[in-house]
């Protein structure tokens, strides 16, 4: 069972408000960096392990800062993503950039920068070359297809997902990017997103990826240097749900490393994961206000938030607990659809959720969005993306995303020509 309290109080919540209006995206600094640390003493035998940060979980500069400072390098899909973390200070191989159906200036800008270019598809082998050129360091992402089994409803099923190459193709590729003079090879795999079992996490590594690696030493001579594992460790959204055993998935890897690397005489191969939701989504709420309630076939609460402030559970279905601030501690003795006001029947960010009485005016924290949250906004209805504040404890917080405004939306726009 996972608590689902909050860093702040309802005193510095409606300061909180005050300040930055409503609704507001609010991030916990310590919960952060603290998390981080968790997960770098689970890895400390790994070598050099990195977790490289999903930038598209929470691409704000302020929070790759603390993350850097923890360690951290970015995991990087695009253009924007390349640019903060060049803006924040990340260079060199701290940078990875794994996208798909990737323009060539991306890759030109991946390797001015000298980040470690992880390639989706066989084909883009050549389209590097003649955008960009070769790189020393290359990485491959592979796609078992079939031959792993489970998926989820963010990726899919292996075989049906756009990422990644088959077997066959890995091997061609890597032969490949060694005849064209490319002397660094890296392997990574992303077959899941927001998993909690850690038996899936063990399996991917040991059974799939530990074997890959000697199999491609073993019939290529390559010695990867990089074993990139991804990301998709998931967060108990669900205040039933617990946390992912990082200590079980720790030592597991690490008795397969040592029976799989270390014992085929591929020791030192340093250990990457690519955690971007476990890292900031359970250390960031959204703030919201109750604007009306609707009594027709239904109960509805009507939030000055909506879907282009959190669109997981629109997207995907996705459970976020809400607490009613104030009324912790009453029944919760009604049922209620928990809607925003686009003009779409699926925003809403729960539907028959049993919560205490609410009335207009009362404050709502929604639970966990501090990744793919803000992140995922949008401006469909004209509807402006709310402020990002980090929130330091003790009271102290500060400001580190304005909340767009009308003159933002309209910048693109020459009205003179009308």
């Amino acid at each position: 069972m996972t608590s689902k309290t909050l860093p702040y109080n309802r005193n510095q919540i409606e300061a909180l408000i005050k300040e930055y209006g409503s609704p507001i995206h609010v991030y916990d600094e310590k919960g952060i960096r603290e998390n981080a640390r968790k997960l770098s003493a689970a890895f400390a035998w790994a070598p050099d392990f990195k977790n490289y940060f999903a930038v598209k979980a929470t691409p704000n500069p302020y929070i790759m800062k603390i993350l850097m400072e923890e360690g951290c390098g970015a995991d990087c899909s695009s253009m924007a993503e390349l640019l903060l973390a060049e803006r924040v200070g990340m260079k060199g191989e701290e940078v990875l950039f794994t996208s798909n159906n990737t323009p060539g200036s991306e890759y030109v800008k991946a390797s001015q920068m000298g980040a470690i270019i992880n390639l989706d598809d066989i084909s883009h082998v050549d389209y590097l070359e003649q955008h960009a050129g070769i790189q020393e360091m290359i990485c491959f992402r592979y796609n078992p297809g079939p031959l792993r089994s489970g998926g989820n409803a963010i990726i899919g099923e292996p075989e049906e997902a756009k990422y990644g190459l088959t077997k066959a193709q890995l091997f061609e590729a890597y032969r490949s990017m060694q005849a064209k003079g490319a002397k660094r090879f890296g392997l990574h795999t992303m077959v899941i997103s927001n998993e909690l079992d850690p038996y899936y996490f063990i399996e991917t590594a040991t059974n799939m990826m530990f074997d890959l690696a000697v199999e491609i030493y073993q019939e290529l001579g390559i010695r990867i240097e990089l074993l990139n594992l991804g990301g998709g460790i998931g967060i108990p959204y669900r205040p039933e749900q617990q946390d992912v055993d990082l200590d079980l998935i720790s030592r597991s890897l690490q008795q397969a490393y040592d029976e799989k690397i270390t014992a085929h005489g591929l020791h030192p191969m340093k250990i990457a994961m690519e955690c971007g939701r476990y890292m900031t989504g359970p250390f960031g709420t959204l703030i919201t206000q109750v604007l009306h309630k609707k009594d027709i076939y239904k109960q509805y609460v009507g939030l000055d938030a909506c879907m282009a402030d959190l669109m997981r559970p629109a997207l995907y279905g996705s459970y976020h607990h809400i607490t009613v601030v104030g009324k912790e501690d009453l029944p919760l003795d009604h049922i209620y659809d928990v809607t925003g006001g686009l003009c779409e029947n699926n925003d809403k960010f729960a539907i028959n959720r049993a919560l205490p009485p609410i009335d207009r005016g009362d404050i709502l924290v929604i639970h966990d969005t501090g990744a793919h949250g803000h992140a995922m906004g949008f401006n469909y209805n004209g509807k402006l993306r709310s402020a990002e504040v980090l929130w330091h404890g003790n009271g102290r917080s500060s400001l580190i995303r304005r909340a767009e405004t009308m003159e933002d939306l309209f910048a693109t726009l020459d009205f003179s020509r009308l």
